[in-house]
């Protein structure tokens, strides 16, 4: 699938993968790393989180440098508050795209519609179609998305194939916990043969962070 934008998974994370800690904390940035963020915002078309990343940080997703890109939330069953910031703060001058399927209850997709957030239908099953609300996103003149998502919207945008580049910046902490989110959570691949493959591109400081900047190269037998 090429009708798409050019997609950058983007996570802050502990030395032993971690991107929240059992409680939840995910403070793993520094200043210098928040402000790369901030930055990488301000320059892509979109940036998209899942609908747990909204109820549980509940954020604005807006740069503090440059301009603000659209915010997507994915999101089935319109479970977003209506009062999300990331819907209220600049409304009107930072549009919000809420991708729903067509099984999220009319009366929240109605609400959510009137607190100015654009709800856009991609498909019918359980879970957001990714590649509908790709080609959606598309068709709206994304050509490059910011994800930063949790550990299964992660998982679900890589094994579709819908990732080109990862950039993770590794903070020198290990927080540890079998319940911690990790960077990539789903189902997972049963053999390291199935695994999405990656090209490393370039390690460097960023404040007291690593970042790692790869390039995926798509996984065996696929097209991605």
């Amino acid at each position: 699938m090429r009708n798409r934008p050019y997609v950058i998974l983007n996570a802050a994370m502990s030395l032993d993968g971690k991107i929240a800690t059992v409680s939840g904390d995910s403070e793993f940035s520094d200043e210098e790393d928040w402000m790369r963020v901030h930055r990488l915002r301000s320059e892509v078309d979109a940036i998209m989180v899942g609908v747990n990343t909204v109820i549980v940080d509940d954020p604005k997703l807006t740069s503090k440098v440059g301009r603000s890109p659209l915010r997507v939330i994915v999101d089935s069953m319109a479970r977003t508050p209506p009062t999300a910031r990331a819907i209220t703060f600049m409304r009107g001058e930072v549009p919000t795209v809420i991708a729903v399927t067509g099984r999220a209850p009319a009366e929240r997709v109605e609400e959510l519609r009137k607190a100015g957030a654009n709800v856009i239908v991609c498909g019918e099953e359980e879970k957001v179609n990714l590649e509908i609300l790709m080609e959606r996103l598309s068709e709206m003149g994304v050509k490059s998305l910011l994800l930063e998502g949790g550990g299964n919207l992660n998982w679900s945008m890589l094994e579709k194939g819908l990732v080109d580049e990862v950039r993770v910046a590794i903070a020198p902490v290990i927080v540890g916990g079998r319940e911690a989110v990790t960077l990539v959570e789903g189902e997972g691949f049963s053999r390291v043969s199935q695994a999405v493959n990656v090209e490393f591109v370039k390690a460097e400081r960023v404040g007291s962070c690593l970042l790692i900047t790869c390039k995926v190269k798509g996984r065996p037998g696929t097209n991605s």
